[in-house]
């Protein structure tokens, strides 16, 4: 078997090279492959700011200072992992409805293969095709929802389909199981008292910022886990989540959010779930700060996406 792992920083410096995530090689090989990184730059389901369209070549930039060894996990990833950049999925700007078919398409086969595609958006309405293709193979999954945001709106501006009302279109759909999911995160100014209870009416769990503040990290992370379950699980990480001193490029930014080594955090003690799937998404590396701080930040949560994988297979053996 072919095995896939980043190019050797001791033989090309990281500065060099095609842009692809870490420096993976970029084929469609799925038949050697556990794990594919797939961009979807998609931007206009957004309310507000738009750009995101540029987030995938911005989040792959970044990550070529990613290693590959985590030493939180204690995991050298791709001694377990073959990964590739299967590249961007197509898709069609300024109309959702024929770019959700383009990205279901694009990723059905990589569903189909066994392969689990960690998909870096894009705005947030991409999920729903992402779900689509997933549940086509997987049956409804739970979603773990790191946000600040819910996106279960019925609609807005009278439109069905865009970021804010993504996940209240898949319960609908059939994609997920309300029971085992849970959205984290949330916080801001709303446009009434019934925007949050609208996700707990289908059926989700909700634990708002305040309420992990209250909780605290660990506890927080044991509803997540307790709520998912063994079943597959879809993780799904809006940029917003995180503060916008640490993560200022992105679209409707909140203040009063979580650091970034909270977000590391939280991804690692998901350890052991079983991830058929996940996103980061939300990245606008227009409004970015110095550095590409954003960027960076979604480099490491598609980085701990992947270990999660590659430990459950690591503990599979």
């Amino acid at each position: 078997m072919t095995r896939y792992e980043p190019a050797d920083s001791f033989e090309t410096p990281r500065f060099s090279g095609v842009r692809t995530f870490m420096r993976l090689p970029n084929n469609g090989d799925l038949a050697n492959a556990d794990a594919a990184i797939v961009g979807a730059p998609f931007d206009t389901g957004a309310s507000f700011r738009v750009g995101a369209r540029f987030g995938p070549e911005g989040i792959r930039s970044l990550s070529h200072l990613l290693r590959p060894y985590n030493p939180s996990q204690g995991l050298q990833i791709f001694e377990h992992l073959s990964v590739i950049d299967y590249g961007d999925v197509p898709v069609v700007p300024g109309f959702i409805e024929e770019s959700y078919g383009s990205i279901e398409a694009g990723l059905a086969p990589i569903h189909e293969a066994g392969v689990v595609p960690v998909v870096l958006g894009g705005d947030h309405s991409i999920a729903l095709p992402e779900l689509r293709a997933a549940a086509a193979v997987h049956g409804p999954v739970a979603l773990v929802q790191f946000d600040s945001h819910a996106d279960t709106w019925d609609a807005y501006f009278g439109k069905k389909y865009n970021h804010g009302t993504v996940f209240r279109r898949a319960v609908e759909e059939g994609l997920l199981d309300p029971a085992r999911s849970i959205q984290v995160g949330m916080r801001g100014s709303l446009y009434e008292p019934g925007d949050l209870e609208a996700s707990r009416d289908l059926g989700f769990d909700l634990v708002t910022t305040d309420g992990v503040r209250e909780l605290g990290v660990p506890e927080t992370v044991s509803r997540i886990r307790e709520r998912a379950g063994d079943g597959p699980v879809y993780v799904s990480f809006d940029v917003d989540f995180v503060d916008p001193a640490y993560a200022p490029g992105t679209g409707t930014p909140e203040v009063g959010g979580f650091t970034s080594r909270e977000a590391q955090v939280f991804l690692r003690e998901l350890s052991g779930v079983d991830l058929v799937g996940g996103d980061v998404v939300e990245v606008y590396p227009t409004y970015d700060g110095p550095g590409g701080v954003t960027s960076l930040l979604a480099a490491n949560v598609a980085y701990e996406m992947l270990s999660l994988v590659a430990v459950r297979k690591r503990d599979a053996r």
